[in-house]
Order: structure tokens, then C-alpha cells, then sequence
């Protein structure tokens, strides 16, 4: 364990206190907010997120009222941000605080690591910003400043390197004002500290900082290198009946976009053409009690979304069929379902003139 530096913290409170962007959720020591904040904040800018957290409390600006929602309301208006297991987890733990607690959060760390989708991280931040309790938070930001300034090469996303970091983080944090300090390190990381060119030069921290001092910025933090991406080839087949009308499925297996809707899938290990396509089983389930008239490509160039180790190579086939099966749906009714970004593009696309 590096030696602590004196006057790390103040050094990093107060510069934070002169620099730190004003935003809603710094303005409530509601744990409420300061929850949906955080889990929006998982894997996501503050610029892209914060339009999301001003929608959820206006909609939901209680947390019984997020319980109340429907789920599909809820994916909904989460639809954009990615990671849609935030969104139900979130959901389900709103249920769960509303309905078995009286709608009153857990007031320590240890109860609220207890809450669905709630983390060292999230637990942490909520502990010490609402409750003022000494629990320091841990994330690419804080593992970025630590690792440079005290000059650590443990590999970030193995046990041992996520202990190290949690423990020294832990002997910072100013324990008068551990919510201030969490604030501080993560906004120092977002702002200052960044993971490319960051501006060494007029750091706060310079004349101390290990990897400044020996040139190796660059190098820090030491991250084990991540599995291959995957490719995955999809094709949707966009179903459009003489009446206007097409086919929507919700996705209930556990991978990604889980409970969303999509048009039906079919998933290839190659990108094929439609000869191969017909000759697939899962394209004579598809059409089994579909009247089909013509089938053509919508986008010849798949689009390619990109996901946390997986690319998915997607193609739209326009389906069209004399007469609609009885789920069908009004294709000006598809923009009211919560869908995957990938979907949502296409729709706006393709569906504008209806």
C-alpha cells in the first residue's frame, strides 16, 4: 500500500468546491434522487444522462410513483440509455422500497447493498452523500486518479486491484464530509484527470503525482485486456400488411434488451442473402400462417451496433403479407413501445411517412 499523501483530500475538496458543474442531483441529500442519479450515471456521461434523470423525477418524482409505473412505461422512458437491466433493476427496487419499506431507503451501506442493482459503488455514494457516512466509492474515475498519483500498476479489473484501490480510497475520504470527498474524486477523475491528454501541467497534484513525475501518465491505470468482441448477425424481418399493420415480440430471454420489443429475429452465424435465409428453420417458423407477398432488403450495408463486447451486424428484411395475423399491431402504434436504439433508428427511418 503506497504511502498516504498529507493534504490530499482538502487539496482535492477545495478544488472541487471552486470548480464542480451544478447539477440537479448535487442539490438534494434525497437518497431517492441521489440513487436514480447513480445508477443513470452507471456506464454513462453526466451530459447524456442528465436529460434522463430530469424526465424520471418529473415523471416519477417520488419514489411510489416509480413503483406505480408500469415496467414497459418505465423502459420506456429509459429507452436511449443503454444497459437495460439498470432500468428493471431499477424498477423492481423501487417495488421493493415502496411496498416492503414503507417507501423509505435504507439509511447504511450494508442495507442498501441489500437493494437490487445496488453495488459497492452505488451503495457507497448513496451512504456518504445522503447519510454522511464514511464509505468511499470506487470507479473508473477514482481508479484513475489514484493509480497515477500514487503510481499503482495493479490491473483495475482483477479482485486484488479492486481491493487495493477500495482501501486506500477508504483511508482518504474525509471522514467530516465523506460525501463532498467522493464528489470530488469522481469529478477530478471526469473533468481533470482524464484518460487521454489530460493536462499534467496545471494539475493541483502535479508536483506529487508518481506517474507525472516519472512520465507514465499514459500508462495508468493497468487494465487486464478485455475478451475478443463478439459478431452476431441479425436479421429483422419487418412484417407490413396491406392494412398497415406489423408485428411486434418483446424479448424475454436473459442476454441483452430483455423485456423490449423488437420486430421478429432471426439470428444467423453469417450475413446471408435471402436465398439462404428462406432455407433457415427459424424462417419457416416465422412465416408458418403468413400470407406472404414479397419479401426485399431494406438496407443492403448491415448496420453495425456496437455493444460492450459484441458487434450486431443487423439487417431489415420488409416482409409483405396480403393479411395481418391477429397480434398484429398499427405500425403508427410502434413508436409507443419501448424498444432498443437499433430498432427505434430504423423505425424513424423507415416509418416517418406513417
Amino acid at each position: 500500500m503506497p504511502k498516504i499523501a498529507p493534504h490530499f483530500s482538502k487539496k482535492l475538496i477545495a478544488w472541487y468546491l471552486q470548480n464542480k458543474r451544478e447539477l440537479p442531483w448535487r442539490n438534494t441529500l434525497d437518497p431517492y434522487r441521489i440513487w436514480l442519479s447513480e445508477i443513470m450515471l452507471q456506464q454513462t456521461r453526466v451530459l447524456q444522462g442528465l436529460p434522463y434523470y430530469l424526465k424520471f423525477v418529473e415523471a416519477y418524482p417520488k419514489v411510489e410513483d416509480l413503483a406505480n409505473a408500469p415496467e414497459d412505461d418505465v423502459l420506456k422512458l429509459w429507452q436511449g440509455l443503454g444497459y437495460y437491466s439498470r432500468a428493471r433493476n431499477l424498477h423492481a427496487t423501487a417495488k421493493i422500497v415502496s411496498e416492503e419499506m414503507s417507501g423509505v431507503f435504507p439509511d447504511n451501506y450494508k442495507g442498501l447493498l441489500k437493494l437490487k442493482g445496488v453495488g459497492d459503488y452505488t451503495a457507497s455514494a448513496i451512504a456518504s452523500i445522503s447519510f454522511n457516512q464514511p464509505e468511499a466509492v470506487v470507479d473508473g474515475n477514482v481508479y484513475r486518479v489514484l493509480s497515477r498519483f500514487f503510481g499503482i500498476s495493479t490491473p483495475i479489473n482483477i479482485t486484488a486491484g479492486q481491493k487495493e484501490f477500495k482501501t486506500l480510497a477508504q483511508q482518504l475520504i474525509d471522514r467530516a464530509q465523506p460525501g463532498t470527498f467522493n464528489q470530488a474524486i469522481m469529478e477530478f477523475g471526469a473533468r481533470f484527470c482524464v484518460p487521454q491528454n489530460p493536462d499534467c501541467g496545471n494539475c493541483i497534484f502535479n508536483e506529487n503525482c508518481w506517474a507525472f513525475q516519472q512520465k507514465r501518465v499514459a500508462e495508468l491505470p493497468v487494465k487486464i485486456k478485455a475478451k475478443p468482441v463478439k459478431k452476431r448477425f441479425f436479421n429483422y424481418m419487418v412484417v407490413l400488411s396491406e392494412n398497415e399493420q406489423t408485428i411486434l415480440q418483446q424479448r424475454t430471454g436473459k442476454g441483452i434488451w430483455q423485456k423490449l420489443y423488437e420486430f421478429p429475429l432471426i439470428e444467423t452465424s453469417e450475413e446471408m442473402n435471402l436465398s439462404a435465409l428462406k432455407n433457415l428453420q427459424q424462417f419457416e417458423d416465422f412465416s408458418k400462417g403468413l400470407n406472404i407477398e414479397d419479401i426485399s432488403l431494406f438496407n443492403e450495408k448491415s448496420v453495425i451496433h456496437k455493444l460492450s463486447h459484441q458487434h450486431l451486424n443487423t439487417r431489415f428484411w420488409i416482409v409483405e403479407i396480403s393479411e395481418e395475423k391477429e397480434s398484429s399491431i398499427p405500425i403508427s402504434e410502434v413508436k409507443n413501445y419501448a424498444v432498443p436504439v437499433l430498432i427505434a433508428d430504423f423505425v424513424s427511418e423507415f416509418f416517418e411517412n406513417y
